[in-house]
């Protein structure tokens, strides 16, 4: 089973459709490499081809993929985003720890109620959960 990351909801993502594009149905079986959940207003159709970008984190940010599932909630939607190269995946992952570890420096902040050494947080975040962030 593929695993998808969960994006954290604070740092908000851009979705952007390849037009044109598109991955057959049953080629979507066949993706080994993981991915990317996130939330999004709108919904897409399985087998989409779209760029993810995380405008917070700059332009370098943008991940190329293919949604792999669509599931309503509420109020939006949660769609699964598939990288078909390791290049893509590799990059994401590392975009994802940033997130995952910025999110937990505003926590710890929070917490202390005050500001913090942004490169020792993020080495106790890394000490505490980059063992469980390895590669699929």
């Amino acid at each position: 089973m593929r695993q998808f990351l969960r994006h954290p909801t604070e740092m908000p993502v851009e979705l952007v459709p390849h037009k044109g594009e598109h991955l057959p149905l049953q080629r979507l079986h066949d993706i080994s490499l993981g991915g990317v959940a996130c939330n999004s207003s709108r919904a897409f159709r399985r087998g989409t081809a779209l760029r993810l970008c995380i405008p917070l984190l700059g332009d370098q940010a943008c991940y190329s993929g293919i949604v792999a599932w669509c599931r309503k909630q509420l109020r939006e939607y949660i769609i699964g985003i598939a990288f078909t190269d390791e290049e893509n995946m590799f990059r994401a992952r590392m975009m994802e720890q940033i997130c995952l570890i910025e999110q937990y420096r505003q926590q710890r902040e929070a917490e202390a109620g005050e500001p913090l050494d942004a490169q020792a947080v993020a080495q106790e975040w890394i000490a505490r959960h980059a063992a469980g962030f390895a590669p699929v």
